[in-house]
């Protein structure tokens, strides 16, 4: 069956809301936010407000990854040495297989320096402890489709919806008939196969 690039696989953990975890050291303090998010302008708006927030702090470092694929990510140091945070806690988000999970860590300096190796560990640590404070919670990945049908389509395009489990939303029933659906990532090809062979049934991606 061609797949059409489809996945092998369309469920993923991320964290149900907000975290926060703490790491002292040497007077420093690293105060980390785990937030769930699923796009950079929710990343923008959160670490914006984090800085308002917490404007007198000396760093307000980063990293998120998007996706359920993980393919879009970002990490960034806000003016602490080059790798030595927003890798760190990237690493972190990566090692719990975490994905559509940003971490800001909030940076007050405590008057000593603690160098590559103090700073990696500090942020890790942060990290670290805002994560497993989070609850896990498992996406599905998935497209929606309208489908637009006629009256006499409405039994086998219900009975589709039915058997695959799907969702319906936006309902519109008089003579020609359209609804929307969300079908995940592993079940799109089977869904679009069986759609089009309903009469007048027509499957458009929103």
């Amino acid at each position: 069956m061609d797949t059409q690039g489809i996945p092998e696989r369309d469920s993923y953990k991320s964290i149900a809301a907000r975290a926060e975890g703490l790491f002292k050291d040497n007077g420093s303090r690293f105060i980390a936010f785990a937030y769930p998010v699923e796009t950079e302008d929710q990343v923008k708006e959160i670490v914006g407000n984090l800085k308002k927030e917490y404007h007198d702090a000396r760093h307000h470092c980063y990293a998120y990854r998007l996706g359920h694929l993980g393919d879009s990510f970002r990490s960034n140091d806000d003016g602490e040495p080059s790798g030595s945070a927003g890798r760190p806690i990237l690493g972190q988000i990566d090692s719990a297989g975490l994905s559509d999970v940003l971490v800001v860590v909030v940076r007050y300096f405590g008057g000593i320096k603690l160098g590559i190796p103090g700073l990696i560990r500090a942020y890790k640590t942060s990290t670290s402890d805002a994560l497993s404070n989070a609850r896990v919670v498992e996406k599905t990945a998935s497209r929606n489709f309208r489908l637009d049908f006629p009256y006499l389509s409405m039994n086998p395009v219900m009975k589709l919806l039915k058997e695959m489990d799907l969702p319906q939303q936006d309902q519109d029933f008089s003579t020609e008939c359209s609804l929307s659906t969300r079908v995940r990532l592993t079940l799109v090809q089977p869904f679009l196969e069986r759609a089009q062979k309903i009469d007048g049934c027509k499957v458009t991606e929103q």
